[in-house]
């Protein structure tokens, strides 16, 4: 706990917000490997699209869990690293073997709404804890996440 001091936040105040960090960790790491099986798996005439927004998409996710377990390690806590801690706490759900284009995007969309909640609890978390590096981490997450569900509604043909 050594870094809060350096940084200037209170330890007692941490301890929700690395929980809640936690929690979008796990739920990112499942999340991350479906957009692995969606990019692996995807067939049919919208293959080239969605086969590389796939990638695009489980890059940046990959990204992010980096991003995420280390702002959890600079608050001064442990990262959940275990896939069946992940699994465990994930609200976003495994998706074996899905190749139908539509159906990997509204799992997205479906992901996404989790997530997004979860980055809103995180902020309020942030907040109340005085941490302005974990609001504006979020802040960017979501505005970027909100411009995916957009795009992803406009793909279904949504409004």
């Amino acid at each position: 706990m050594e870094n809060t001091a350096y940084i200037g936040l209170e330890v007692e105040s941490l301890k929700g917000l690395s929980y809640k960090l936690n929690d979008l960790l796990c739920n990112y790491q499942l999340f991350y490997m479906n957009l692995r099986g969606f990019h692996w798996n995807i067939k049919g005439d919208k293959f080239f699209e969605l086969h590389a927004k796939f990638e695009e998409l489980y890059n940046d996710s990959l990204e992010k869990i980096d991003v995420i377990a280390e702002r959890i390690k600079t608050l001064g806590f442990t990262p959940t690293h275990a896939f069946s801690d992940y699994i465990e706490i994930s609200k976003v759900k495994e998706v074996k073997n899905l190749g139908d284009g539509k159906a990997a995007v509204e799992s997205i969309l479906d992901s996404l709404k989790i997530i997004i909640s979860i980055e809103r609890e995180v902020l309020e978390f942030s907040v109340e804890a005085n941490d302005e590096g974990t609001n504006a981490l979020m802040s960017d997450y979501l505005r970027g996440l909100e411009k995916h569900v957009w795009m992803f509604n406009a793909y279904l043909g949504e409004k």
